[in-house]
Parts: C-alpha cells; sequence; structure tokens
C-alpha cells in the first residue's frame, strides 16, 4: 500500500526542487478544530513521500497541509512574502492516494491535486 498522503515543493525562481521545507499535516474535527496527524520535511528532490505510515487509513474530510515556507527562503537568502502556505483539501475517497505539491516562489505560489 502507499503513502496516503504525498507532497512535493518545487521552487519555480531558482528552477529546483525545495529542500528542507517543513510541512504540518492536520484535519478538521466535528469540533471545527484542526487536529495534528503528522509532520515532515522535503528531502533533496523536495519531496515527502513517508508523512505517515503507509498502513494509514485516512477517512473522508478536510485536511490542511502547512507549509512553513519562511525557514526554507531564509536558507537559500531570499526574502519571502508568505512566511507559510496553507493548502486545504477534502478526501471524499479514503481509499485513494492523494498527491499535493507546491509550485512555489517568494511572491506567489500554486497547488494542485497530483498523481
Amino acid at each position: 500500500m502507499k503513502n496516503p498522503i504525498t507532497t512535493h515543493v518545487l521552487d519555480t525562481t531558482r528552477g529546483k526542487p525545495a529542500v528542507g521545507v517543513k510541512v504540518i499535516l492536520e484535519v478538521n474535527t466535528p469540533a471545527k478544530e484542526w487536529k495534528e496527524l503528522a509532520r515532515g520535511e522535503t528531502n533533496t528532490d523536495g519531496r515527502i513521500t513517508d508523512l505517515l505510515h503507509e498502513n494509514t487509513k485516512l477517512a473522508m474530510g478536510t485536511y490542511r497541509l502547512t507549509f512553513l515556507t519562511d525557514g526554507y527562503f531564509r536558507s537559500v537568502g531570499q526574502e519571502g512574502f508568505f512566511p507559510y502556505v496553507y493548502v486545504v483539501f477534502e478526501l471524499k475517497e479514503p481509499i485513494t492516494d492523494y498527491h499535493v505539491p507546491l509550485l512555489l516562489s517568494p511572491f506567489g505560489y500554486s497547488t494542485y491535486k497530483g498523481s
């Protein structure tokens, strides 16, 4: 079984993977509070492939990835406008693997549902 949620951060200004970006995964509880599930850091390829254990089964619901970008920008000598980026998404099919990439620059970002 694959990891249910993976991510990849690319620094579009430098044209390279964003290494060392800290990421937090949370789920929105029935009480409408965010509960932390996992933390990770992007590797030399800008990826986190082991955020959760491979046998983790996620329920349908709303999840949030928080990318702590301020430390990354400082590590590469750039001044960024966004100190962190929230990406909120819904799991509608908990048996599917989800890849949520982030394309990052100091003054903008985008994301999409990857494969």
